[in-house]
């Protein structure tokens, strides 16, 4: 389910029980949204410039194949673009869009949590505890009291009127709001009980989901396609819906139309809980996982595909879990423990992965986005976009920075400011200079005369960036400078740089440079381009102006594939 938040602060509410194992549980804080992601791991952002991903400060993708997003700015404005399907996007329109669209009525209001369906439909709650709905609205699950589709953003007042909404969630096609009391409101498609009404009658605006729940403070809600689950303060879960698989972990598979207690982990205090398609995942405040109800493609992570009608823990051999990730629309699994590792299982990119799997990825959203069927976002995800800077992005900005460099380079009579442990590190030309020659004594001021400021400054900041920037005419200099100093992998860059910058016009100089420098592989790609368009390159200055001795050759290896026939 996507949300900004998994539960409320207890300063809303009074303090918390003791849990039944007689110990006051911690606070069920809000955990942190802020982690480095690369959203262009989802296709649909790899068409945006930088300066636009910089601009995002939280984002979702969602739809039934992943093919709409909504994200947020630094700036709250609210844009969206994607497929569109039943007005998903709430634009006005039913039209589609490549480039991104700005929701007005929404710019300006701080998102605290959203969630989306099948249809799809969006919730989406402000901080201000406003309620927003629009798509699809087959079955009023938009909580107007209608069936018409939700073509734009509106406000969900009814019983919410007066109320605070913190969180959301969406199953299939029925909705959850929980408030700033601990009241938990429900909504829409009820065919199996869903919403809680205790009638299997749809139900077309917010309806207090009561019973047991009546006296209880609820902290976190989530939904499966037909199911619901809350999490109250002293870590108690409670489900209702459809149970066909277990997906309540009640003990058995019959559907329940108002919430019940799950007795199978009486005893644990639960601090988040999370829905896939028709299973659910459990965390406790000791950083154990439980796991219940289907199975079909291993997403309980039990070593089987069997369904599981109770809570039971998995990954116990493991570390301590810190955080639990599942979507409705998904039979996808994840998992971080303490150290950082994150694990996936049940369908992953088509494949049945039936125990736990270390991933190397540094986050569970990057799971959902490489390996999720669709590849949708699990949570309403925010970027981090604050001072901090990684290793990496550290060593990039210092580059050429008189304040913290020890060392210049002087090149055409112009500075380049490094760090001579930065270079020992990453060059072994430097390491053996420095090793070799290098004393307190010696100049910090280094001459360099045979290569130009721009290659030699491109291949001091490649040891910053591992990147390289240059015209192909400048890449034969740092091509040159890579065999000197015996970079492979600079020399493998700049062989590409040169590739995609190939013309009928440098062609032939190309080809010179790859053969005095040896550089075997685009040699033969500059002298295929010249065979391919040989009469206009022999026109050009560069073929006359080329040495004897590689002009000839050039002619008897071109004439031995065939390219004087005619």
């Amino acid at each position: 389910i996507v949300k900004s938040r998994d539960s409320i602060t207890h300063q809303d509410h009074a303090p918390a029980p003791p849990c039944s194992r007689g110990h006051t549980p911690p606070t069920l804080q809000r955990r942190s949204r802020r982690t480095m992601v690369d959203v262009t791991k989802w296709p649909l952002f790899s068409l945006m410039e930088g300066e636009e991903l910089s601009s995002i400060r939280q984002a979702c993708v969602f739809g039934t194949s992943a093919n709409e997003v909504i994200y947020i700015t630094h700036n709250d404005d609210v844009f969206v673009f994607g497929l569109n399907c039943s007005n998903c996007l709430g634009t006005g329109d039913s039209q589609s869009t490549i480039l991104p669209k700005k929701l007005d009525f929404l710019s300006g209001r701080k998102v605290v949590s959203l969630s989306y369906g099948s249809g799809p439909h969006i919730l989406l709650a402000t901080e201000e505890g406003e309620l927003f709905a629009w798509g699809h609205n087959g079955y009023s699950q938009l909580g107007n009291g209608t069936t018409n589709q939700g073509v734009a953003p509106v406000l969900v007042s009814a019983s919410l009127l007066n109320k605070r909404v913190t969180e959301v969630a969406c199953g299939s096609h029925h909705s959850l709001a929980l408030t700033n009391t601990g009241e938990v409101y429900a909504w829409g498609y009820n065919n199996c009980g869903q919403v809680g009404s205790g009638s299997t009658a749809n139900q077309p605006t917010p309806r207090r989901v009561s019973n047991c729940l009546q006296n209880k403070v609820v902290v976190s809600i989530t939904c499966g396609q037909t199911s619901s689950l809350a999490v109250v303060e002293n870590g108690e879960v409670y489900g209702w819906g459809y149970n066909g698989n277990g997906q309540l972990g009640l003990g058995n598979n019959g559907n329940q139309l108002t919430p019940c207690r799950l007795v199978g982990l009486q005893g644990l205090c639960v601090l988040q809980i999370v829905s896939g398609y028709a299973h659910s995942l459990a965390l406790t405040d000791e950083g154990l996982l439980y796991a219940w109800g289907t199975n079909t493609y291993g997403q309980l992570g039990t070593g089987n595909k069997s369904n599981q009608l109770s809570p039971v823990q998995i990954m116990a051999e493991k570390e301590r879990i810190v955080e639990i990730a599942a979507c409705h629309s998904t039979h996808t699994s994840a998992a971080k423990t303490q150290s950082g590792q994150v694990y996936m299982w049940g369908q992953c990119r088509g494949q049945s992965i039936v125990l736990p799997f270390l991933t190397h990825f540094s986050c569970t959203d990057d799971v959902f986005a490489c390996f999720a069927t669709p590849s949708v976002m699990w949570r309403l995800l925010s970027m981090e976009h604050d001072d901090f800077l990684t290793v990496s992005q550290s060593l990039k900005k210092e580059f050429d920075s008189p304040e913290t460099a020890d060392l210049k380079f002087s090149v055409d009579g112009k500075y380049i400011h490094v760090h001579k442990a930065v270079l020992k590190i990453r060059c072994e030309h430097f390491r053996s200079m420095f090793q070799s020659h290098w004393n307190e004594d010696m100049k910090e001021v280094i001459e360099i005369d045979q290569f130009t400021y721009p290659v030699y400054r491109s291949f001091l900041e490649f040891l910053y960036t591992d990147n390289i920037d240059l015209p192909p005419e400048d890449a034969i200099g740092l091509l040159d400078l890579a065999t000197s100093y015996c970079e492979n992998r600079l020399k493998r860059l700049c062989q590409h740089i040169i590739k995609r910058g190939i013309t009928i016009e440098n062609a032939f100089s190309l080809l010179a440079a790859a053969v005095r420098y040896d550089a075997e592989d685009l040699e033969e790609f500059c002298f295929k381009f010249c065979v391919n368009h040989l009469t206009e390159v022999t026109q050009t200055a560069a073929f006359w102006q080329i040495e004897g001795n590689l002009l000839k050759e050039f002619i008897c290896r071109a004439s031995r594939c065939g390219a004087f026939k005619n």
